[in-house]
């Protein structure tokens, strides 16, 4: 579904990606782990074109998305939860939710959608009127998911979605990555939090400093002596 093929990318003279190249196929979920500051956060924004290509391509469904504007990537099918949520602090909840339907196939779905959130999501049912920036860090995250999921996305990136969340509430926001996935999208996750994400993902794979170091199955990588010793501290 998605081809990421040797791309190069970084921030005016600053190169953060080198020759990186991975693929996610249809219905997986797969994460890109690695330490803080190793470029995964630069790989979503490059997906997104939010961080011009220097060089290499960027395919989905056998287009070139790297050609593709910024606000033109959700009408190709994909959505992306940012690193630090990036809501409408006063708005509600419900008004959140609508500006992620405005593409137009699915605004005509958006009550359906809008229900089916609320079944994953019951808090934010419960919390539909309140202002987005008086919830928590943790209801605040599952806002963001359910704004990506209102799009209708074929495949939904997640950007550190435990960033700043007890253990207890990541493991919510986790099982509900997981629950969305059974849903039938294909899951992109960057994560710090290595031990769980590789507990529950299809595949993944090792950044560091810009580039891929391994690759395999989630469980796999778990037992894998390197990762154990450089996330895992065993």
């Amino acid at each position: 579904m998605l081809r990421v093929e040797n791309i190069n990318a970084g921030y005016g003279d600053v190169q953060v990606l080198w020759d990186v190249s991975f693929h996610v196929g249809l219905n997986e979920f797969v994460v890109l782990v690695g330490a803080n500051g190793a470029g995964k956060s630069t790989i979503m924004r490059t997906i997104s074109s939010m961080v011009p290509l220097g060089s290499g391509a960027i395919w989905f469904e056998n287009e070139r998305l790297d050609q593709v504007t910024a606000h033109k990537i959700v009408e190709h099918g994909i959505a992306h939860v940012p690193e630090g949520r990036q809501l409408f602090p006063e708005m509600t909840v419900l008004e959140n939710l609508e500006l992620g339907s405005l593409k137009a196939d699915a605004k005509k779905q958006r009550k359906q959608t809008t229900e089916w959130v609320f079944e994953l999501f019951p808090r934010l049912k419960e919390r539909k009127k309140q202002l987005a920036g008086t919830m928590s860090g943790g209801e605040q995250q599952m806002l963001a998911i359910a704004r990506g999921l209102m799009s209708k996305p074929k495949l939904i990136m997640f950007d550190e979605p435990s960033l700043g969340l007890s253990p207890l509430l990541t493991q919510e926001i986790f099982r509900l990555a997981t629950k969305v996935h059974r849903e039938g999208l294909t899951i992109l996750m960057v994560e710090q939090n290595v031990k769980q994400t590789l507990a529950i993902c299809d595949r993944a794979y090792v950044l560091e400093n810009g580039k891929i170091v391994l690759e395999g199955k989630g469980k796999e990588l778990l037992e894998n002596e390197q990762v154990k010793k450089a996330f895992l501290g065993i």
